[in-house]
């Protein structure tokens, strides 16, 4: 007896569209193609597309520290009612996450509350070399996020003598949040009170460019891999793209759908995020990218802040915003739109995190495989609306937009823990594992 069997969809498998059913059995593919064994549940997904489980590579989830912002159960609810299955969230919490300690700390929090599946970053800092050293065999651990600039909490490496420590000692991939901490700190003069406009100034395209240049010379010194996350500027698409490899790098789906001065006009401080959104120069040079598959992941930098606080008066607001609930949807109402395929996005959210990550039995629907699936109907609408974000903040930068295709069904080793926007069942999510 099976335990699900996914019949009549239209499947992306071996990059192609196929009209295939799946077998699943004990959370795995157990079979592709005619199945005509009896299961204990079938999904009937005529006319919608299954991909595999879709996956966000940049979360931050604020526990411990800011539960009243989020927490690791209400963080992974708005990941599988958005049709993702798997989650990387940050180190940047209160503690930070930047001993085995407080890692171990943060496995014993998710275990039996959070729904998706999960992996953490080891938070990089000036001392914890040795730590770093040891990372290989850390379960849930997808690699080591280093703020070379300055954004929410305490994690800060700045100095380049300590960036390279980080890399030296680096025994997984190390993420990297880049902004040069010392022009941040030149250009504080330019911020303007009350007007958040001067976010992208003060924050200027130097200041990332800069960064990102002695990433990249750091990184390959040492030849260590670095993942370059939330990439806003021309100039830095331009750069990066002449240094693949060892190098990749993830943009936002806010990046490639709002741009500046429009979002500050209408959104006012709930467009302030680090590294900030940009002009319309930057917007389509980042989708160029997209266009051309320069980039390697799309991230939804999941930053969830309470409105009373997003509301003080600009620089008394926090950078960040809610999106791991909204990044397949924005993604999929693009691809509707043309500007990029379904299987760009695939390798943007499945495939590409599998292989820079190294995650095991993810990414692909094949035999013996996880049975993770994120279920699409690309001709749905749906209109984003606060008060159906299920994360503690309660709002998007998306509110009241009508998108075209969405997920409806999320589906994690087997179990069907969203339908049609409902979340069922327990939380069950695990630990990911890394080859």
């Amino acid at each position: 007896m099976l335990d699900l069997i996914i019949k009549n969809g239209s499947c992306f498998i071996d990059g192609k569209i196929k009209e295939q059913d799946i077998a699943v059995k004990n959370g795995k593919i157990l079979k592709i193609g005619k199945i005509s064994e009896e299961s204990k549940e079938v999904y009937d997904a005529k006319n919608l597309l299954v991909l595999p489980g879709c996956i966000d590579t940049q979360t931050h989830f604020r526990e411990p520290g800011s539960t009243d912002t989020e927490d690791l159960n209400s963080g992974s609810r708005a990941a599988i009612a958005g049709g993702i299955t798997a989650v990387f969230e940050m180190p940047n919490t209160n503690p930070p996450t930047s001993n085995i300690k407080e890692f171990q700390r943060k496995l014993d929090l998710a275990r039996n509350r959070m729904y998706c599946n999960y992996a953490f970053y080891f938070g990089a800092t000036a001392d914890n070399a040795e730590d770093l050293a040891n990372l290989k065999k850390l379960e849930g651990c997808c690699g080591i996020k280093l703020f070379a600039g300055s954004s929410t909490g305490n994690l800060l490496v700045a100095d380049e003598k300590d960036i390279e420590k980080v890399f030296k000692n680096s025994s997984k991939v190390v993420a990297v949040h880049s902004e040069d901490e010392e022009i941040l700190n030149i250009n504080k003069k330019l911020i303007k009170n009350g007007d958040v406009h001067s976010h992208p100034i003060w924050r200027s395209v130097e200041c990332a460019m800069s960064s990102t240049r002695r990433i990249v010379r750091i990184a390959e010194k040492y030849n260590k891999k670095a993942h370059v996350l939330h990439i806003t500027t021309k100039e830095e698409i331009d750069f990066l793209s002449q240094h693949k490899g060892n190098i990749t790098f993830e943009i936002t789906p806010q990046h490639l759908t709002i741009y500046a001065p429009d979002c500050y006009n209408k959104l006012g401080t709930y467009a302030q995020m680090n590294p900030p959104i940009r002009d319309k120069s930057h917007y389509d040079r980042l989708w160029y990218a997209v266009k051309n598959n320069l980039n390697d992941t799309i991230g939804s930098d999941h930053a969830p802040h309470l409105k009373k606080n997003k509301e003080k008066e600009y620089p008394n607001s926090p950078s960040g915003m809610p999106g791991v609930q909204t990044l397949m949807p924005v993604m999929l109402d693009h691809v509707n739109s043309g500007k990029l395929s379904i299987s760009q996005l695939i390798s943007f959210v499945c495939e590409n995190p599998v292989k820079i990550f190294g995650i095991k039995n993810k990414g692909f629907i094949k035999e013996k495989y996880d049975a993770d699936f994120t279920i699409v109907n690309m001709s749905k609408k749906i209109t984003i609306k606060n008060e159906n974000i299920e994360s503690k903040c309660k709002w998007s930068p998306f509110n009241n937009v009508e998108l075209k295709g969405t997920p409806v069904a999320t589906i994690i080793a087997g179990k069907i823990k969203m339908k049609e926007g409902k979340i069922l069942g327990e939380p069950e999510g695990n630990p990911l594992i890394f080859n």
